[in-house]
């Protein structure tokens, strides 16, 4: 693979080969320019090279040089049985993990009560799950829906604390560290308790009085901790997780090395999250653009080091994303490749094997690659 300096790429290129970052992730695909928004991404993070075994040229040329066809890819012999009773393990620890957060919120706003073994111990599974196998929950997560007039609260805890365990065991936190910042993650929003749940599951425009409400929770979230006694990084979380490295957050402004760690990872996965998910005043993003968006790092919000770390341990092309392949077909990422993370594993929408299983095919260089995401309208035509 040949590194190509940034700098000399002429922006609107064409790779006839996908184009890499770190050698690991694609940035762009054969039929996508590589445009000036993504000389500037690259630009911000100063990466100064980008690796492909193409050559860059100024149209689409439509074919691949070496001849190969995508059709030759063979199908994946995975175990389908097994995958299914995984995939129903992880749908069902999901739903008692959101039950767990609903019965806790609940005991927590109504009796002032908070049971902070069970907390932990809850937090301890997840870590373990996680740790095991955290493909097949986050293509639970994927394919979540809130149901209406659902309070999000409790799921986007849940959600934010999976991807908050996943990016702390990417960074290889220790096993006591990681319990502690999935503890961290469940309770970062208490606060909200605090307030009319009209105001902050509102479907309409907050008044200013009403956004000055918000703002108070993460206060009122930290002294809830402080008052059960939660370790001090438990308690700052739930006080810094909307700072930001540029100073722009609340609701001290902290800045940089003055926020914690704990609050960095969760403001991460909290983006992400909201990026991600559906909520009653906005659709959700697919994980791609979401993914896309947090390494611009506008502004520079973010820290760098826990950016790099969500996108290098979810990948660019999230599990659960839909996407279109290089044969013209349509798939889900349904599985990550350990052996190559840049061609993940992708279920084909309409095809099964002649046993009448559903279809995988392993993405492959040169052989079958993702062309770019899809989004539900894409599918469903």
């Amino acid at each position: 693979m040949k590194d190509f300096l940034v700098k000399e790429i002429q922006p609107n290129s064409y790779f006839t080969k996908p184009v890499y970052l770190d050698k690991a992730f694609i940035i762009t695909a054969p039929e996508v320019p590589f445009n000036d928004e993504m000389i500037s991404v690259l630009d911000k993070w100063s990466f100064k090279s980008v690796f492909s075994e193409g050559t860059p040229g100024s149209d689409y040329s439509g074919s691949e040089p070496d001849g190969k066809s995508s059709e030759t890819s063979e199908t994946i012999g995975l175990s389908q049985q097994t995958d299914s009773d995984k995939l129903t393990k992880a749908e069902e620890l999901y739903s008692t993990f959101v039950a767990f957060v609903e019965n806790l919120f609940v005991r927590l706003a109504v009796s002032d009560e908070l049971n902070e073994k069970a907390v932990t111990e809850k937090i301890k599974e997840i870590v373990d799950y996680v740790k095991e196998d955290r493909r097949f929950l986050m293509r639970v997560l994927k394919n979540i829906e809130p149901a209406p007039g659902k309070n999000y609260l409790a799921t986007h805890s849940v959600c934010s604390t999976i991807i908050a365990v996943i990016i702390g065991t990417y960074l290889k936190l220790p096993n006591y560290r990681l319990i502690e910042l999935g503890v961290a993650a469940l309770l970062h929003e208490v606060g909200m308790l605090k307030l009319p749940s009209n105001i902050y599951l509102s479907q309409r425009a907050l008044t200013p009085p009403e956004q000055k409400m918000i703002l108070a929770h993460p206060i009122y979230g930290f002294n809830m901790l402080k008052s059960f006694n939660f370790s001090l990084p438990i308690c700052l979380s739930a006080l810094e997780h909307h700072e930001r490295e540029n100073g722009t957050g609340y609701p001290r402004k902290l800045s940089s090395d003055k926020i914690s760690m704990f609050s960095k990872i969760i403001a991460v996965a909290c983006s992400y999250e909201a990026l991600s998910s559906k909520r009653p005043h906005k659709e959700a993003k697919d994980g791609y653009t979401g993914m896309l968006e947090l390494l611009k790092n506008e502004g520079k919000q973010y820290d760098d080091t826990i950016v790099r770390a969500l996108v290098l341990s979810l990948s660019i092309y999230p599990i659960g994303l839909y996407v279109l392949l290089s044969n013209g077909k349509k798939g889900q990422v349904v599985d990550v490749n350990p052996e190559n993370p840049r061609f993940p594993v992708v279920q084909v929408f309409g095809e099964f094997t002649p046993d009448g299983k559903i279809k995988m095919m392993q993405t492959e260089p040169n052989v079958l690659t993702i062309v770019r995401p899809l989004n539900r309208s894409e599918i469903d035509n």
